[in-house]
């Protein structure tokens, strides 16, 4: 329903986030992108209900769509692609139509990933890694310096992987799907693990071999239903950053291979994947000084982004994150973390109302199983490796190159003579 409400500027034309969506023909997702990087501007609806924006700024953000890309608002920057993947609305989010945070609670994170790849459930599913690309990938990996980071190790041992395996070119679903089963299990068994007196563990559900790649601790039931669940969670969200970047490796024929490591590449950007390592810091921050407080207060005095806080996709608390928390709750390790990030949301919500995301849920799972920051960068790394490969599923399913925008040239006017 349009708002003809006053206040500021009474007497102006608002529009529902549904209706601005559909004059700029984009998703409601997007729309609400668009006001978190500023290209919109909104504003509490009366009685609390959802946000409007200004008519206006609307129509105007549609006509320069349509004037610079020849379509709508969406098109160039903004790239919309059907998919019948992962739908984002009203602050929730579904897998192939069913909640993908029910989803991920109630089936374990390789019954998650078969459900995104085939839209048909697959009970007890466990994936193993072949012998050769398990090898191949821990002797690249063993090479690098010891400083390398985890997506570094879990990128090189996808490229490892790929030289094992002369089939990858195949791009039919079934050869796609075998690849997939291994390339996962391979990625985790490639990664060193922390306790290296004990034998590797490489059988049983992925949660746990990924356990004893990240913390020196042996975990109980509720902490590794806690990390499966996490996977299950972050194995897709719809077109992310790195999610973009596989679909167009795939659109070239990219085989999936290389087409995951597109988006190992994307995934390490601070503002993507490398983002939980922030709220894992603060939060051991607050733990150390016992209140948030002052740790906010130097991270605003600073003028740094208060990590593990906001996201442009959703308006209350990221759903993900919701879930963990409930989790997390019933694990007395994370009782003084989980504290710890609740206390980060009420002091910040002080001076702006933002609200928990994945990356503060991945902390206190992480900070309290004893890992390492970058630990949550990993979580996040295999657990998106399942859209990812769902994606390129789709995409090689579509015409072959059709990731192609146009650029839009604001240069020099030809013909320019040669500077001398």
């Amino acid at each position: 329903m349009r708002d003809h409400e006053g206040g500021p500027g009474h007497g102006e034309r608002r529009l529902s986030t549904q209706e601005a969506a559909e004059v700029l023909g984009v998703k409601p997702a997007t729309v609400y992108a668009y006001v978190s990087r500023g290209r919109l501007s909104s504003r509490r609806a009366p009685g609390g209900r959802g946000s409007t924006l200004d008519a206006r700024e609307v129509e105007a953000l549609a006509r320069r769509g349509r004037r610079e890309g020849g379509g709508d608002a969406g098109s160039g920057a903004d790239l919309s692609v059907r998919t019948r993947l992962t739908l984002i609305d009203q602050d929730r989010y579904y897998f192939r139509g069913t909640d993908a945070t029910e989803l991920a609670v109630r089936h374990s994170y390789e019954e998650v990933a078969e459900w995104l790849w085939t839209g048909r459930p697959r009970p007890g599913a466990v994936f193993t890694a072949p012998g050769p690309s398990v090898e191949a990938a821990r002797r690249a990996v063993e090479a690098l310096p010891g400083h390398s980071g985890p997506v570094d190790r879990l990128r090189v041992a996808a490229v490892a992987a790929s030289v094992t395996d002369p089939l990858r070119f195949d791009l039919s679903e079934e050869a796609v799907l075998g690849t997939a089963r291994s390339l996962i299990p391979t990625l985790v068994a490639a990664l060193p693990a922390k306790d290296p007196k004990g034998p590797p563990v490489d059988d049983g559900p992925l949660a746990g071999r990924l356990w004893a790649r990240l913390s020196g601790r042996a975990p109980g039931p509720a902490q590794l239903r806690a990390l499966d669940t996490a996977l299950g969670l972050l194995a897709d969200h719809d077109l992310a950053a790195s999610t973009l970047a596989v679909r167009v490796a795939a659109s070239a024929r990219a085989h999936p291979y290389a087409a995951v490591s597109a988006g190992l590449g994307v995934i390490e950007g601070t503002l993507h994947g490398a983002a939980c390592g922030g709220a894992h810091r603060l939060l051991l921050g607050v733990l150390d000084a016992g209140h948030a407080t002052p740790v906010i207060a130097e991270e605003l005095r600073a003028g740094r982004r208060i990590p593990g806080l906001g996201h442009p996709l959703y308006t209350g608390e990221d759903p993900r994150a919701r879930a963990l928390f409930t989790l997390l709750a019933d694990i007395p390790e994370a009782v003084p973390a989980l504290a710890a990030a609740r206390d980060i949301v009420a002091t910040t919500a002080r001076h702006t109302p933002l609200h928990a995301n994945v990356d503060l849920a991945l902390a206190v799972l992480t900070a309290s199983g004893g890992m390492q920051p970058s630990a949550g960068e990993t979580i996040f790394a295999v657990a998106r490796t399942a859209g990812w490969i769902a994606h390129a599923l789709e995409e090689y399913g579509e015409r072959p190159l059709r990731m192609r925008p146009s650029g839009h040239y604001v240069g020099p006017k030809p013909p320019r003579p040669l500077a001398e």
